[in-house]
């Protein structure tokens, strides 16, 4: 892949402090993140800020991961395409931050999908615009790998969901973010770290 357009998206990246900020100064002003702008989406961008609050309390990265982020030899950036009214970017982006935290080899820098099309455009998942969507660079910024929408773990629970019922409708989304908030950011951890040891 052309790394013009990854050069670019990081060029207009921000650091996960200024997307938390970003978000709270968009809900005082009663807005989510991105172009669409509707109720629902307000609802779920409040929603999600307390999620995150809580996550940034609460979230701890495992032994392992420590120790497998302790013992890498090369830099990494986790370029993550997110939105602020996303539920499973509120409960994986708050991890990717702590993993970036625990590591100088790893650099967690944001875009948000609605400001950057053409690069979502690249990391469709089944042809669609599913995030939070994490991009692994190497040191020269080239793409090692991406990763995303949700673990392994939540994207059988979805898959299956799916084959039984057509569709996944508001029962569901209330049981994932159960399974998330038991979790913890374990699945997520486990996933990153195997495309970190294949790198």
């Amino acid at each position: 892949m052309d790394n013009t357009l990854i050069n670019k998206s990081l060029e207009k990246s921000i650091a996960y402090s200024a997307y938390r900020k970003l978000i709270k100064e968009l809900l005082i002003q009663e807005k989510s993140t991105g172009f669409e702008q509707t109720e629902d989406l307000f609802n779920y961008s409040i929603l999600n800020d307390k999620r995150m609050d809580r996550l940034d309390k609460t979230l701890k990265i495992s032994e392992e991961t420590q120790n497998s982020i302790n013992s890498l030899k090369k830099d990494f950036t986790f370029l993550v395409i997110a939105e602020g009214w996303c539920g499973d970017a509120a409960q994986i982006v708050p991890i990717l931050n702590k993993i970036g935290e625990a590591s100088a080899k790893i650099d967690l820098k944001i875009v948000l999908r609605d400001e950057n099309p053409e690069l979502m455009d690249q990391y469709l998942t089944n042809g669609s615009k599913s995030i939070p969507k994490i991009i692994i660079l190497d040191n020269e910024n080239k793409v090692i790998n991406s990763w995303g929408p949700r673990p392994s773990i939540a994207t059988k629970m979805v898959l299956d969901y799916k084959e039984q019922n057509g569709s996944l409708d508001a029962d569901f989304k209330t049981k994932l973010q159960i399974w998330y908030n038991k979790d913890k950011g374990a699945n997520t951890q486990e996933d990153l770290l195997k495309l970190l040891k294949v790198s």
